[in-house]
């Protein structure tokens, strides 16, 4: 399955971005069928082939959820923000600890 995915770029600690399209199961630093544009987290500042991003999605490829969001909060593509981060039981609250406190309650 295609993908339209993130794959990181630049210095360390200064990160940028590329949105590329690839598999979905390739490695995201793996080569890419097309550079569709790049995202620079410092500045907010996106550039994308608007053009390509509707081919690609007219063909069937998928939209990973930050980049769903990204696309979206520019008014690029319609629809619903996807929930992107996904939060472990520890840090959501719902660890061992906590589920023992609610029984006791």
């Amino acid at each position: 399955m295609l993908m339209v995915r993130l794959s990181r770029v630049g210095e360390k600690k200064y990160a940028t971005y590329k949105i590329v399209i690839q598999e979905k199961s390739k490695d995201p630093w793996d080569k890419a069928l097309e550079y569709l544009g790049t995202y620079n987290p410092h500045t907010k500042e996106l550039k994308v082939k608007k053009d390509r991003i509707e081919y690609w999605l007219s063909v069937g490829a998928q939209v990973s959820a930050t980049v769903n969001n990204l696309l979206i909060k520019n008014k690029i593509i319609k629809g619903e923000k996807m929930k992107a981060a996904k939060l472990n039981k520890k840090k959501n609250g719902e660890g061992e600890k906590a589920r023992k406190r609610r029984k006791k309650r």
